[in-house]
């Protein structure tokens, strides 16, 4: 073989190992996320400054040669045994990266205040939580993982069950006085609070929980749940908050249950992430740690885990 007196790059040699793998320049594009004419340039280059032939055609199809063959089994070990060395590299000083999509008011409420304890145990994690998105059964393509409300498993994506989403009747301390009748659940006639993705909330909870509602003076319909709680805080209306998410509402006396009742919704909160990214290191750590911190929230919910 004749000895080159130019340094033969190590790209040019990556690239011929992938081509000689398949012996096909379009495969080797896909792989290397090139095109097959870059491929060839680059084999071709690569047989001009060695002064040999690596890949001889054949029927439509490429063979190596046998001075290729060579050079295939003795760099091809090279090649891999480099790239693990740049990985350990990388990995013992570089910050993996997680994006996380959530829900505005759980995250706000509920997710983002726990992130703490996610970053003290996982320090070589950045984490990024996109809360911008209010859609429900939807897991942005941007995101490594996603907590989101869905009414079924979602089939294209690995998801882990976390907990149903739970409601209960919630106002401000001035709404309770004006509108109930002396003490027990009798209220006179009370606008309403709607989330326009949830509709028939509040029949589903009355049937759930047995308890008649007065006829609605009026329904105002919100397209957030950071929205509907807002309007309760400020004596809007009576409103179906998340518990336990709604927790620090209560404990600060911004809303005050109407009703000791919780309901289940037909959808529940699923942790979901692609099955392409479900092997990554940060995408398991995640998982781990989600399904962990929300164990507890798996159980029913009871009155006793809202403070009034």
């Amino acid at each position: 073989m004749k000895v080159s007196s130019k340094k033969t790059s190590l790209r040019g040699l990556r690239i011929f190992c992938v081509a000689a793998k398949y012996c096909n320049h379009t495969l080797a594009a896909e792989e290397l996320s090139v095109t097959a004419s870059a491929v060839s340039h680059q084999v071709k280059s690569l047989e001009d400054e060695l002064g040999v032939e690596l890949f001889t055609r054949v029927r439509r199809s490429l063979r190596l040669t046998e001075q290729g063959a060579r050079m295939y089994r003795e760099l091809e070990p090279a090649i891999a045994n480099i790239d693990e060395i740049i990985a350990g590299v990388q990995s013992s000083v570089a910050t993996r990266q997680l994006r996380v999509s959530v829900q505005p008011f759980f995250a706000t409420e509920c997710f983002v205040p726990l992130l703490e304890d996610f970053t003290a145990k996982n320090p070589g994690i950045e984490i990024f939580v996109d809360t911008s998105d209010e859609t429900a059964e939807r897991h942005p393509v941007s995101a490594d993982a996603s907590i989101r409300l869905f009414r079924q498993k979602p089939t294209q994506l690995d998801a882990d069950l976390l907990f149903p989403l739970r409601l209960m009747p919630a106002c401000s301390p001035e709404f309770l006085e004006r509108y109930r009748k002396g003490p027990g659940k009798k209220f006179s006639p009370f606008p309403l609070l709607v989330h326009t993705s949830r509709p028939e909330a509040w029949k589903i909870w009355s049937r759930a929980t047995g308890i008649s509602l007065p006829p609605a003076t009026s329904v105002m319909r919100l397209d957030s749940m950071i929205a509907v709680a807002r309007a309760a805080e400020r004596g809007v209306g009576a409103a179906l908050v998340p518990v336990p998410h709604s927790d620090n509402w209560f404990k600060y006396g911004a809303l005050v249950p109407m009703f000791e009742e919780i309901a289940d919704m037909p959808e529940d909160y699923y942790l979901a992430y692609p099955s392409a990214k479900a092997e990554l290191p940060e995408v398991q750590a995640f998982r781990a740690w989600v399904l962990e911190i929300f164990r507890e929230y798996r159980g029913p919910a009871t009155p006793e885990q809202v403070t009034p």
